[in-house]
């Protein structure tokens, strides 16, 4: 048998090394991308992606690109100019396959004619004063500090609140569209911010803990409403905001005076969401798996910045779901595309007792009102009869 040379050893080792050299390289970069996924999952953006192409403005029409939102039927907002500018859009009037060109309800601010580019959001309404209603500012002393709110009155006194908490990423504006109805189902009104929204106050770390700890400043709005003449008190939440509102039902002092709770395409299990939202990023398995880690751990917290970790499984109501004892009308569409529908349908299916679910097949995440108003009005105002 030949012995090699000493050259042939030294190209071994060479490759060796440099086979480890790329296995140590590859994970700490697939190490280095789960701390930026796990940040995004914890850290509130500052600014949404203008994905729809602004093609044309003429009169009261408005043409954008074809996409799986502006192919919506219904109402929305519009905004444009990163953020600047906001206007209402309303029906499709027609369509091709690359462009939609809608009713151009009203500008609201900024220079729609001058923008390319642009986002759909649902809040239509930018504040109380464009509802039939009266409002009032008011304060919440929440843990984090004063939250800001708006208070509207029902239109006789019941001792019925329903308090409105918005999703991740946006703000109480989004929590309007259900006032009409709890008006007329002789609700008050109070919609609030949480910690981090860009309203409230920031806690300690600036992170989100996806209902975790948000749900103390939505304990603090209940307590409010109870020194300010309520007696009971419903819960609605969209979203993040439904996640953070069952927190409030399982864990809160005040748990006797919550009547039901009104989740509209919420977060019923983290993560299953998380899962979800990483294959839509088309992000490795792996890697989204050390994401959740990371931010259920203590020892993470200075590389994700949180003072706390997220306990994940706290966040699991299909799991949890026998621990619920208040009546629950559940709205989820088919068609979410951001929170995925199969948790809705197993805490539906396990809670037949006391979960009403109606589900939509065509609304995309949070925008069942802008889609069908009709539709969602008579749900809510049916089961807010009922209780």
């Amino acid at each position: 048998m030949a012995r090699r040379s000493p050259a042939a050893y030294r190209i071994a080792a060479g490759v060796v090394l440099a086979a480890g050299a790329v296995a140590i390289a590859g994970a700490l970069a697939a190490g280095a991308f789960s701390v930026f996924v796990a940040r995004k999952v914890v850290i509130p953006s500052k600014r949404r992606v203008e994905d729809i192409e602004i093609l044309g403005v003429t009169g009261g029409t408005i043409t954008l690109s074809s996409t799986l939102d502006t192919l919506l039927p219904g109402t929305y907002s519009l905004w444009f100019a990163r953020g600047s500018g906001h206007a209402k859009i309303g029906d499709i009037l027609s369509s091709t396959p690359n462009s939609v060109t809608r009713t151009l309800i009203a500008v609201d601010f900024g220079d729609l004619e001058a923008s390319e580019r642009g986002y759909l959001a649902g809040w239509v309404y930018l504040g109380p004063k464009e509802l039939p209603a009266p409002y009032s500012d008011v304060l919440i002393d929440a843990p984090v500090g004063a939250c800001p709110a708006w208070l509207i009155p029902a239109t006789e006194e019941t001792g019925r609140w329903l308090i409105g908490v918005h999703g991740r990423g946006v703000r109480r504006q989004e929590c309007l569209r259900a006032v009409d109805v709890a008006r007329r189902c002789g609700y008050t009104s109070l919609l609030v911010s949480y910690r981090n929204d860009g309203d409230a106050p920031a806690s300690e770390d600036g992170r989100y803990a996806l209902g975790d700890t948000e749900w103390l400043d939505v304990d603090a709005a209940i307590s409010y409403a109870l020194d300010n003449g309520a007696t009971e008190v419903v819960l609605m939440g969209w979203s993040m905001g439904g996640a953070t509102v069952l927190q409030a039902a399982t864990r809160s002092t005040n748990r006797p005076v919550i009547r039901g709770l009104i989740l509209e395409s919420p977060v019923i299990d983290w993560v299953t969401t998380l899962d979800f939202q990483a294959d839509l990023m088309r992000i490795p398995r792996p890697v989204g798996l050390v994401a959740k880690q990371l931010i259920s751990q203590t020892w993470s917290g200075r590389l994700t910045g949180q003072t706390e970790p997220i306990e994940l499984s706290r966040l699991d109501f299909v799991t949890r779901a026998s621990e619920l004892a208040v009546p629950i009308l559940l709205l989820h569409s088919a068609d979410d595309g951001f929170v995925p529908v199969a948790a809705s349908r197993e805490l539906a299916a396990a809670r037949p007792d006391i979960v009403t679910y109606d589900e939509f097949t065509v609304a995309r995440h949070t925008k069942l009102w802008n889609y069908d108003a009709e539709r969602w009005n008579n749900d809510i105002g049916s089961w807010l009869s009922r209780l």
